[in-house]
């Protein structure tokens, strides 16, 4: 469990227009981005694919622990929380790199058993300038009991300015994944979802969440500076999420007045 603060995964990858503008449709826009332009905030999950052939994957579609991501001895992988800070844009049409490196990786037990969390943090250059940096903090799990009963999420404000209903079928989240090259199967794969992981159906990306989120806190308050994110309780494919601003806090409210995610821009 042991993690190498020295160990650096350097990729380098081209902004490539298309990506974003496939991006843009996928969320319900229309295509208007092109080279040149700045890169909407989190688009970059895009980018710096890091491909695994088959043999190199987990049972949930994931590449195998090892290297920057210590083995921590637990199956399940949830993204839990992030935050980011926008330095300065970056480009379409231009190479970056990104810098990843695993800040923190520790195992403790929790009221649901035994838990770990690792903490990545990834920083974004172009032309020499450091763009972006992200921390992305990971929680590792075992199987769940399917006969516990499940603990009661917190409940959503409803004292919100601004307010979006949006919703998620199985065809955005195939687009989503396969555009961020995520092969996590709770995705996509509904009988892996219910009977391994013990979701009600397929689950909302966490990121996919914290994008809509970026944008409406963008659309509201201008270019931003930094953003934190949090999930609480995951989103399912068969329900509609409301999606709320006040003031720079933003949250997801599930369909029964639960938190699925908090933010603050």
């Amino acid at each position: 469990m042991d993690h190498d603060p020295e160990l650096k995964l350097r990729q380098s990858d081209v902004m490539d227009p298309a990506r974003a503008q496939a991006m843009q449709v996928a969320l319900g826009d229309e295509a208007t981005l092109n080279a040149g332009d700045p890169l909407p905030p989190f688009f970059h999950q895009l980018y710096f694919w890091s491909p695994a052939p088959p043999d190199g994957l987990g049972r949930d579609g994931h590449p195998k622990v090892g290297g920057v991501i210590p083995d921590m001895g637990l199956p399940r992988r949830m993204w839990a929380e992030g935050r980011l800070a926008f330095n300065a844009p970056l480009r379409l049409g231009d190479e970056a790199e990104r810098v990843t490196v695993c800040e923190n990786a520790v195992r403790k037990v929790g009221r649901t058993g035994p838990l770990a969390f690792v903490t990545l943090r990834h920083e974004m250059w172009q032309q020499g300038a450091l763009c972006v940096s992200e921390w992305q903090d990971l929680v590792y799990r075992e199987d769940p009991d399917l006969d516990a009963p499940r603990p009661v999420p917190p409940m959503a404000p409803v004292d919100e300015e601004d307010a979006v209903e949006r919703a998620f079928d199985a065809t955005l989240l195939f687009r989503y994944s396969a555009l961020t090259f995520n092969g996590h199967r709770i995705h996509y794969d509904q009988p892996y979802a219910r009977a391994v992981e013990g979701y009600d159906g397929l689950v909302v990306h966490g990121p996919l969440l914290a994008q809509h989120l970026m944008l409406m806190a963008e659309a509201a308050l201008g270019s931003l500076e930094r953003f934190r994110f949090r999930a609480t309780s995951p989103l399912m494919h068969h329900e509609v999420g409301t999606f709320c601003r006040k003031g720079r806090s933003l949250w997801v409210r599930g369909p029964d007045g639960r938190l699925c995610m908090e933010a603050e821009a």
